[in-house]
């Protein structure tokens, strides 16, 4: 691989950061020196160029010499060495309630990703969307009230309903947080999630007439705080655009997404 043709536009130290990671798995597995047609920088710097610019594996194995096959093999090691360093929600919600945050933002994503076999009872796809009428997964993510994201939870496929896919991944944590003084908001999709998990006033659909005003204050107050968050995984799909379309098997859709989280705090 022509390592300045193919090095992507990220900062130079978040390509070490990646490399000396890739290197002490290699030393933890006990991969021999040498044995490797990539050593670890130039590993790392294919594995940046397809979470960066989602660079189709083929012409990176092609650029680096290497069979597809083995490119393959080395864009999964790449993804759960970074994977297995995302933060832990209990870590997360830990370190939030001892730096004094007010509050965490729960809110959920779908990535695209091709189409995929499986059905759900109903025989519908199991996989596919109808909120955004493609094939995805669902993976729920927290955020900083400055929008920072904080956390990404493992892929649900498509037709999950974010309130479902909080129930199985986020909310067992959050309600004992909220019990310590660290409130959750989250959108209309979570109504009905439970004490301390803050969301919108809806009308209710058998009942004539708006909103209260003290309702529509609410509402407003909550979506103004709401946004910076909800704006957190629109810049992770920017900044790393292999999550805007997944072509590997969306089961890898969580891993992808915590081992491009653990690269966005790298950059930091």
């Amino acid at each position: 691989m022509d390592s300045h043709r193919a090095m992507p536009d990220v900062p130079r130290p978040v390509v070490e950061f990646v490399a000396h990671l890739l290197a002490a798995h290699r030393q933890a597995i006990g991969t021999r020196r040498g044995a490797r047609v990539l050593g670890p920088f130039r590993q790392a710097v294919f594995i940046l160029c397809w979470f960066r610019d989602h660079t189709c594996v083929h012409c990176l194995a092609r650029d680096a010499g290497i069979s597809q096959a083995t490119g393959y093999r080395y864009l999964h090691e790449g993804i759960d060495v970074l994977a297995a360093r995302a933060p832990d929600l209990a870590e997360i919600l830990e370190h939030c309630l001892r730096e004094g945050v007010p509050f965490v933002i729960l809110d959920g994503t779908l990535v695209h990703c091709d189409r995929v076999a499986g059905e759900t009872e109903r025989g519908t796809d199991l996989w596919y969307s109808i909120r955004i009428k493609h094939f995805a997964g669902n993976v729920q993510f927290l955020a900083a009230p400055d929008g920072t994201p904080l956390w990404v939870s493992d892929v649900e496929p498509g037709s999950t309903h974010d309130l479902s896919a909080a129930h199985l991944h986020a909310l067992p944590a959050l309600y004992p947080a909220a019990v310590q003084g660290l409130p959750t908001l989250a959108d209309i999709a979570y109504l009905g999630a439970g004490a301390g998990i803050h969301v919108p006033f809806r009308e209710h659909p058998d009942l004539p007439g708006d909103l209260s005003l003290n309702n529509q204050t609410y509402n407003k107050l909550l979506r103004g705080l709401r946004f910076p968050g909800e704006r957190a995984m629109a810049v992770l799909k920017q900044r790393w655009r292999t999550l805007q379309h997944i072509t590997l098997s969306p089961n890898r859709i969580g891993a992808i997404t915590q081992a491009a989280l653990v690269l966005n705090n790298a950059w930091q």
